[in-house]
């Protein structure tokens, strides 16, 4: 294959296992070289990402031949023997992203020689011109660029572009890289302002790789690409369909937009994308746009969990305060681009709401999916399950998307290669630094070891059994003994939060962030956060839970499963006179059964008969129903 273009892949040290890092910012994000995570909810979830889940994805991915449709294109045996739907070759590059990080985490020897095998085949279907896909441009199939509303090729490329950035941050320059830049710099020859397509993809992807790679090697016609890409979008350059062209966010220009909507996962990366470039840019009116598109989005168009998608059809956002818990999507790798998209603006912005939303869906989306053994997955996020769902075999591969019970893999699996890839990056979304000193923005066991904009070199050790317990200690190792400032995040639901200093003074700390003096060595502080059971009413506007209850506990929304009333969830109400009971370690509410007869006529002039006596019943935390088999569940509770 001929060279790439000019390009200087030697990685600034501040980009080292960073999934995002903006040229200027208020937060600098620390990486996987300066953030550990010990333990913990996280660290837990990480130690089964590495034994278990990316392992578990890669056998799927090798099992149904979509790894080998890269082989079969070196052998001439496309498109008859390809498999998968048109956009599985991002299930590779992500698969590839997650050992990507991995690696750059633990230097796992075994995993990094199968990331080389991997990439060397995906390299070996690469065509001279850097043109990569499984899909389209041979003969018998379709040629290039000839279905950009469906096909999905620079939706593919991107995620290809994000594997070769990752492997760059953690490692440097090589294969992947390589192949990673050959295809975007095809992107640029192809798609540039005087190029032959003058179109943008259906599914945006490749705007958030693009402005990474730009990073990265610091070549300007990356950056120029997705330039165009997102100015280009919301002029109907992808035509009308069925869910009409908001579904491709392609009916408003960005910076004209005043929330997310259509397909969720489309309008999120699309906004990661937007934002991104308009750090790069110095564009603070796009910025601006994006920022309150976000909040307007989460403060009309999000779930309790922080799931985002109302709609089955379109995987879309419903209208402001649509959100049935019932017919929630909720999509998994929806909830990791809110992830992606409101992490970049909290480096931007300093806003903690945007650290609560990633606290929130980390915890109630991401966590979710996975089952405890990390061998299954969701897709789709319900809220409400009103049949128990179906046992799924080991080897059987799921049809559909939408929640029964979790599935090994699914004939659509963007979202268990998504989570992997997540899970793996986890500790870049712990802390950052700026001029200052340090701040904390995600609660777990951790070590941190950083260097202030100065020089002065900062190690910390942070001690918490969060979300469990809301004591958070952070205890100074090393550093310097004063003019530092450690910054903690105090989530909205945390109302009488208090903050012990290293003098043993303690003093309240309002929702939001606080500043306090940076501990000396060999010194600590402690964090308190209210972490108790509370009831949680929803808007009034949000018609499908009205006279209903949530019950949250710390950063965990809990649901009510049929296992543990011992009857169908529908027969469930509640009275919210006291506050809900914790005891040996549960979270009890009062629930009553009503007796619900069939009848001829599902309406009555009467309201339904008065339920039995109320009975404590133990509650779970949302993200780990149906670990105990199928189950009818809910979240919101009907009052007595």
């Amino acid at each position: 294959m001929p060279p790439s273009e000019s390009h200087d892949l030697r990685v600034a040290p501040h980009q080292h296992g960073r999934p995002a890092v903006p040229s200027r910012s208020r937060w600098r994000p620390l990486g996987l070289d300066e953030v550990t995570l010990t333990g913990g909810f996280w660290g837990d979830l990480q130690d089964l990402n590495a034994s278990t889940m990316i392992a578990h994805v890669e056998g799927w991915l090798e099992r149904l031949g979509w790894n080998g449709n890269f082989d079969a294109a070196v052998e001439g045996r496309l498109p008859l023997d390809r498999q998968g739907r048109e956009f599985s070759d991002s299930e590779t590059y992500k698969l590839l992203e997650a050992m990507a990080w991995e690696v750059g985490r633990t230097g796992d020897a075994d995993l990094d020689r199968r990331l080389r095998a991997l990439t060397a085949r995906v390299a070996a279907a690469q065509e001279p011109d850097g043109y990569l896909s499984t899909m389209f441009g041979r003969p018998g199939q379709r040629p290039r660029w000839s279905d950009l509303e469906w096909g999905h090729e620079l939706y593919c490329i991107g995620h290809l572009v994000q594997a070769g950035v990752a492997r760059a941050r953690t490692h440097g320059d090589d294969e992947l890289v390589q192949v990673a830049v050959r295809a975007a710099d095809l992107v640029c020859r192809e798609f540039g302002a005087d190029g032959p397509q003058q179109g943008v993809c259906g599914h945006p992807e490749i705007e958030v790789a693009l402005v990474e790679l730009y990073r990265v090697t610091g070549e300007q016609r990356y950056l120029d690409q997705a330039r165009l890409f997102v100015e280009r979008r919301g002029h109907g350059l992808l035509g009308e369909i069925d869910f009409g062209p908001q579904y491709f966010q392609d009916d408003l220009p960005v910076r004209d937009a005043h929330v997310l909507d259509g397909h969720a996962v489309r309008a999120l990366y699309l906004a990661s994308g937007a934002a991104d470039l308009a750090v790069e840019d110095g564009d603070d009116e796009l910025l601006a746009a994006v920022t309150a598109q976000v909040l307007t989005t989460l403060a009309r168009r999000t779930y309790l969990t922080g799931g985002m998608g109302a709609h089955h059809e379109g995987e879309s956002f419903g209208a402001d305060f649509e959100l049935p818990p019932d017919r929630s999507y909720s999509e998994t790798c929806a909830g990791i681009a809110s992830v992606m998209v409101n992490q970049r603006l909290l480096l931007q912005t300093g806003d903690a709401r945007h650290a609560d939303a990633v606290e929130r869906t980390l915890y109630n989306v991401v966590a979710a999916s996975p089952s405890q053994d990390g061998r299954a997955f969701y897709y789709t996020n319900t809220l409400h399950q009103r049949v128990p769902g179906r046992e799924v075999a080991p080897d059987e591969l799921s049809p559909r998307a939408a929640s029964s019970l979790r599935a090994p893999f699914f004939a659509v699996s963007c979202c268990p290669t998504n989570v992997t890839r997540t899970v793996a990056s986890l500790a870049a979304y712990v802390a950052t630094v700026d001029d200052h000193g340090l701040q904390l923005h995600q609660y777990a066991p951790a070590t941190i070891r950083a260097e202030l904009a100065d020089g002065r070199a900062v190690e910390l050790e942070v001690t918490t059994s969060y979300p469990d317990d809301g004591r958070v200690v952070v205890r100074t190792v090393r550093g310097p003994e004063d003019g530092w400032t450690l910054t903690l995040r105090v989530p909205a639901w945390a109302e009488d939060a208090r903050v012990t200093r290293a003098d043993g003074t303690t003093a309240q700390a309002a929702p939001g962030y606080v500043e306090v003096a940076g501990p000396a060595q060999g010194e600590q502080l402690v964090l308190d956060l209210p972490v108790r059971a509370r009831w949680t009413w929803a808007d009034p506007r949000v018609d499908a839970v009205r006279g209903q209850v949530a019950v949250e506990r710390g950063p965990l929304v809990l649901a009510l499963e049929s296992t543990d009333l011992g009857d169908d969830v529908a027969s469930a109400v509640v009275s919210t006179a006291q506050a809900p009971v914790e005891r040996d370690g549960r979270v009890l509410v009062p629930v009553a059964s009503r007796e619900l007869p069939d009848g001829p006529w599902p309406f009555r002039g009467a309201p339904a008969g008065a339920p039995d006596p109320a009975r404590e019943v133990p509650l779970v935390p949302y993200h780990a129903w149906a670990n105990r088999g199928p189950s009818t569940m809910r979240v919101w509770l009907p009052v007595e």
